[in-house]
């Protein structure tokens, strides 16, 4: 019975009970395969980038397409991560290049800007106030419309009447200017989130699961990534250890809570959480087991005991560090791989975690459909031995990849994955 004779909700369960059983390290009918990409949906749909991260209905109508097309076991949105491109203009954002900024080529991805946001020496303030920090050193670098927030009072130590005084830095016309323009930002922002949750439901209705219904970090990318910089990130390993295990251990309170809080709001239970930091070539295993894993696996754990599962993407090569990430309660987790070695991954956390990936993204962009196929008879026949796989590109489907390549994975996949 192919999926045209069977009721959507019908393939949504079937699709449901397929990963289910591949979490929890059961075989399933059929080894499923995930839809997950950036541009790739919209440039194969003849929408440039900048296309993509302006125009919210052209963005599901490229994403349909695919998913129709396709017919894959889950898919991840692409809203969230492209409907930017109208409130970054109005906010005056800075963390980002983007095409459609005005000095970005329309038709390339995205680049995230490496800066130091928080000096070394603020680390004792932010572990004090971490959120007066955020409201008044950090969002003022980011963003034209936040720089008001800087002189915005340390309300921890405000009380009684002296709150009423307080009210009078947003009579000022800068912070007047600011909230009205975040008034309006924020109404851009749920016209993208809108037309993002729409597409979910419109997508379930049809018969498609999530592959991802919110994301979250490791602590330590939080750090790294988004406040002291890649440079200060390393350094801080070595010349302010304690500071950086004290920080992680506080960030390590909050991102559980969020992600939580967020996918209690849409359909899904998979958690998608991309690593850059605890790679091979990065880290030594030691500085792994100090400052990466304890705190990522806590998270892991906290969302696990939610009813949650957790898809940590570990980007790069791990394949050193394999027996360390295999410290995790067995069938509650996705690892999804980019460059780590897959059949010695199998052989090692094969009956601890669901692996996913396998598909060079060299292939898709440069092989032929008879490569792909090559490749995926490979990765079910091995990896898929028994279970416990997903079927993905290395890094999701690369936005260069060849059409007829990327289909060539999925009917591949869809004849020959059948248990």
């Amino acid at each position: 019975m192919t999926p045209k004779d069977k009721q959507p909700s019908d393939l949504y369960q079937a699709r449901e009970k397929r990963i289910e059983d591949v979490i929890e390290l059961r075989q399933p009918d059929r080894v499923p395969i995930f839809l997950y990409s950036t541009f790739w949906a919209a440039r194969a749909a003849g929408m440039t980038c900048e296309q993509a991260m302006y125009d919210y209905s052209g963005l599901s109508d490229a994403m349909r397409k695919a998913i129709v097309d396709l017919q894959p076991d889950a898919f991840q949105p692409c809203h969230p991560m492209l409907s930017l491109g109208p409130t970054m203009d109005m906010i005056g954002y800075r963390q980002l290049e983007w095409p459609g900024d005005g000095k970005t080529n329309p038709d390339v991805s995205f680049q995230y800007i490496d800066r130091e946001y928080m000096p070394a020496s603020e680390y004792d303030e932010h572990m004090l106030d971490p959120t007066g920090v955020y409201l008044r050193k950090y969002l003022p670098q980011l963003a034209d419309v936040f720089k008001p927030f800087a002189d915005l009072p340390e309300y921890p130590s405000i009380y009684y009447t002296r709150i009423l005084h307080s009210l009078a830095i947003f009579g000022q016309p800068e912070m007047q200017d600011s909230l009205k323009l975040l008034m309006k930002a924020g109404e851009e922002m749920q016209k993208a989130l809108g037309e993002n949750f729409n597409f979910i439901m419109e997508m379930k209705e049809s018969g498609f699961p999530l592959a991802a219904s919110t994301s979250g970090h490791a602590p330590f990318d939080v750090l790294a990534d988004y406040m002291r910089g890649s440079r200060g990130g390393m350094l801080d390993m070595f010349r302010n250890k304690d500071k950086l295990l004290a920080a992680i251990d506080k960030i390590t309170e909050f991102i559980p809570r969020n992600i939580i809080k967020t996918a209690s709001r849409v359909p899904g239970k998979i958690i998608f959480i991309p690593l850059h930091w605890g790679l091979d070539g990065f880290m030594s295993p030691d500085q792994f087991k100090t400052f990466f894993w304890p705190s990522l696996r806590e998270v892991t754990l906290k969302l696990i005991d939610k009813g949650l599962t957790p898809c940590l993407f570990w980007e790069g090569d791990v394949t050193s560090r394999l027996d360390i990430i295999k410290d995790i309660p067995p069938g509650k987790c996705i690892y999804f791989f980019e460059r780590t070695d897959l059949f010695k991954a199998k052989k090692i956390l094969g009956d601890t975690v669901c692996i996913r990936g396998g598909m060079p993204v060299s292939t898709l962009i440069m092989g032929t459909p008879d490569d792909v196929r090559d490749r995926c008879r490979e990765m079910i026949d091995v990896v898929g031995d028994g279970g416990g796989y997903i079927m993905d590109a290395a890094v999701g489907i690369p936005d260069e990849a060849k059409p007829e390549n990327v289909r060539a994975m999925f009917e591949f996949t869809h004849e020959y994955g059948v248990y």
